[in-house]
């Protein structure tokens, strides 16, 4: 089972080599890391998504949080909190299929960067799986290239929220 965890640290360096390599001597796999800094500059927010059932999770919980530089950790479940990743995608487009294109970007909700003759550059944010699919979609065009981060994630503070 998926789980993601939402960690907070002391902004200082070494400190994502610390958490990661806590996951390595450990021998967890890391399915997505993404760290970036909060409000707080002396903060930073990494969020790692991990497959594991409910033991080895608390079991890496408490790991981390004997780290000297880890502040709190929190699995956001997903019904109660909210999940982005962002994707870029090159992809290949012609004249017989430049409106077939722009309709599934249309369809997706997705921010074109560039047009060009030959090719579209889209930019995507949606959860995980709503990710997946639009690469899925596009696939068929002829994906030049793709950049796609990790996941983030945030609590809902109402948790009646939708």
């Amino acid at each position: 089972m998926k789980h993601t965890l939402s960690i907070l640290v002391n902004n200082h360096p070494g400190v994502m080599s610390h958490v990661s390599g806590l996951f390595t001597r450990r021998g967890y796999n890391i399915d997505s890391i993404a760290v970036g800094v909060t409000d707080n500059p002396e903060v930073s927010s990494m969020t790692i998504v991990l497959n594991g059932d409910d033991f080895v999770v608390g079991q890496v919980k408490n790991q981390l949080l004997k780290l000297p530089d880890v502040l709190r950790v929190q699995d956001m479940a997903y019904a109660s909190s909210v999940q982005r990743e962002l994707v870029l995608v090159s992809f290949s487009i012609s004249e017989s299929n430049r409106s077939e294109a722009l309709t599934i970007c249309n369809g997706f909700d997705v921010k074109i960067l560039e047009m060009t003759e030959d090719s579209l550059l889209i930019e995507f944010s949606g959860n995980s799986r709503q990710v997946s699919n639009i690469i899925a979609v596009l696939k068929p065009f002829g994906i030049r290239e793709i950049s796609r981060t990790g996941q983030i994630a945030i609590a809902y503070r109402n948790q009646n929220a939708v």
